[in-house]
């Protein structure tokens, strides 16, 4: 389990902690999420929100707030040998954040008609360098955010597009040690959210 906590919806950093059985397994790293801060998302769980409460929305810069699943790790390098499901961030290779597309909130190879918004997952930075597909709005609710990823920080104090972001080496840590047949999951939330999350998972040792 990867556990993101922000101080409040405003807020553009965020404290990240991985448990395994309960258990703290590395030291709390400080990551960098959305510029909008967080929005309610869309994941295998649904939290309590109240009305005044923001929902995430594509475009808006929000990092979701939810319980996700993380699927797959994605980088530059041919090949990782990896606990998970790797994709090779070849030239082509596209998530699309057009909510019109059949391809809305996918990782494909560009198809021959191209959606009208999408991001390459070859960057000419390092951010893409190695990261972790979070499953964020999987049944591709319209305009609902797309393309949710942890990847490596543009810098130390850059919020992101609505992402969760570290070093390289912060990052290199997390995707070595993610393991598929545990069921590895991101709950991203901020702190009015951490006692309905305690009572979720009541043998987490913060």
């Amino acid at each position: 389990m990867v556990l993101v906590v922000g101080e409040e919806y405003n807020s553009t950093k965020a404290e990240l902690y991985c448990f395994e059985d309960g258990a703290r397994v590395f030291d709390p790293i400080k990551v960098n999420v959305g510029k909008s801060g967080f929005g309610f998302g869309l994941g295998e769980i649904n939290l309590a929100r109240k009305e005044s409460e923001p929902l995430k929305y594509e475009g808006d810069k929000k990092a979701p707030i939810g319980i996700f699943r993380l699927d797959a790790i994605f980088g530059y390098a041919k090949d990782l040998k990896l606990k998970m499901p790797y994709i090779h961030a070849r030239n082509g290779l596209i998530c699309v954040d057009d909510s019109d597309s059949e391809f809305y909130n996918k990782i494909v190879q560009e198809p021959k008609v191209k959606p009208k918004s999408f991001e390459e997952m070859r960057r000419d930075d390092a951010q893409y360098e190695l990261g972790i597909v979070v499953g964020h709005n999987k049944e591709q609710l319209k305009k609902r955010g797309s393309c949710i990823f942890m990847h490596v920080q543009k810098s130390k104090d850059a919020a992101t597009a609505g992402c969760t972001s570290m070093t390289l080496e912060e990052i290199e840590k997390i995707a070595f040690w993610l393991d598929e047949s545990k069921n590895p999951i991101l709950i991203q939330i901020t702190k009015s959210q951490l006692r309905e999350v305690l009572k979720l998972y009541p043998n987490l040792k913060l």
